[in-house]
């Protein structure tokens, strides 16, 4: 792949579109590199008191210049949450969540904005630091279209985080099921998106299958035809409960779940979309089959945010085009440390001859 190519879509900030521009390179100059750091024991336990010199940090593979910020910086939070028809089982507990959102999570200084999307992509509440309000407006989640356009709902947040203060912890927190339905963007470009705001994303994962199980089944017509105009294999006597059970019209259809649990089982292999956005921005994934381990993610996010070490620094090999890989060590042992895999840069632009 030629980076020139993927720096023109990140320098014109046209992710969405599909024209073919000029073969022409630019470079996108990172002044600085901000890199939330979470570590924890085995256990589990949140690690705190460590300082800079506790850290070390690589840039595709070179050490870095760090420095760790030592004053809490507010966090600016999107809260991204899918209501179509697919969760409307779920839709009742998450409508709980305001208050938590605001005592665990985004905290006395801090702000977030509620998004929700299916076909649409809507701002349900705009930037506030108010509990009631974004309870108030999480009454107006109802269950929506057949559609769950995720993907851009995420292009969405991220570029109303960018408008936010540089000083701001930008965070996106994705609640919905882990796969795309609809969406025009890429989670590609989603992901560079991201990465190019200093945007760190979790997500509380809706089960799939249990979703399935809990949304409100199709009403299904009666059929038009006659009961004997439908043939039935074998010897069985054509009476309309058996012509019925043929047709599907008074039994339950197990297909939609069937094919849920064979997606789910290869997710294992293929990593899904919540995945790859948490793991390479430096967030986390959590899990949602109720509202107590709804609270529970809440609360562990909250933990996670307001533990986290914020190192910057300016890159030591800005002339490296591409995706520069970021490894970060703890000199102390048998913790694990968790942050963002890295980030793009562009190639520096050239006048061509004769423009």
């Amino acid at each position: 792949m030629r980076f020139h190519y993927l720096a023109v879509a990140l320098s014109c900030s046209l992710l969405w579109g599909q024209q073919e521009l000029p073969e022409r390179t630019f470079r996108t100059t990172v002044s600085e590199v901000v890199v939330p750091v979470t570590v924890m024991t085995k256990g589990g336990t949140y690690v705190s008191g460590l300082e800079a010199s506790d850290f070390r940090l690589y840039d595709n593979g070179k050490i870095q210049d760090i420095r760790m910020d030592v004053t809490y910086n507010p966090i600016s939070m999107v809260v991204a949450i899918q209501h179509n028809a697919d969760v409307e089982g779920f839709i009742p507990k998450i409508r709980k969540i305001g208050q938590m959102l605001e005592t665990l999570v985004i905290g006395k200084y801090g702000e977030a904005m509620l998004v929700a999307f299916d076909h649409r992509i809507r701002i349900l509440q705009d930037w506030t630091n108010d509990g009631a309000q974004f309870t108030k407006a999480l009454e107006r989640l109802h269950p929506g279209s057949s559609t769950s356009r995720m993907i851009d709902a995420v292009f969405f947040s991220i570029r109303e985080l960018r408008k936010r203060p540089v000083n701001h912890r930008r965070v996106l927190l994705l609640i919905s099921t882990t796969r795309d339905k609809g969406s025009n963007g890429r989670m590609r470009d989603a992901l560079l998106e991201a990465e190019f705001n200093n945007v760190i994303i979790y997500t509380v994962n809706i089960n799939r299958a249990l979703a399935m199980l809990t949304k409100t089944p199709t009403v299904r017509r009666d059929s038009p035809y006659p009961t004997a105009a439908t043939p039935l294999p074998g010897v069985a006597p054509q009476i309309p409960y058996n012509v019925n059970q043929v047709r599907g019209q008074h039994s339950m259809t197990f297909v939609p779940l069937i094919k849920e649990i064979f997606i789910q089982t290869k997710a294992i292999f293929i990593p899904n979309q919540a995945e790859v956005f948490t793991k390479y921005t430096g967030g986390r994934e959590y899990g949602f089959t109720d509202l107590k381990s709804l609270e529970r993610a809440l609360t562990r996010l909250g933990e996670e945010l307001h533990s986290q070490y914020i190192l910057s620094y300016q890159p030591n090999n800005p002339e490296e085009a591409g995706y520069h890989e970021i490894r970060v060590e703890v000199n102390r042992p048998n913790l694990v440390v968790r942050a963002r895999r890295g980030y793009w840069a562009a190639a520096k632009y050239t006048q061509e001859p004769g423009e």
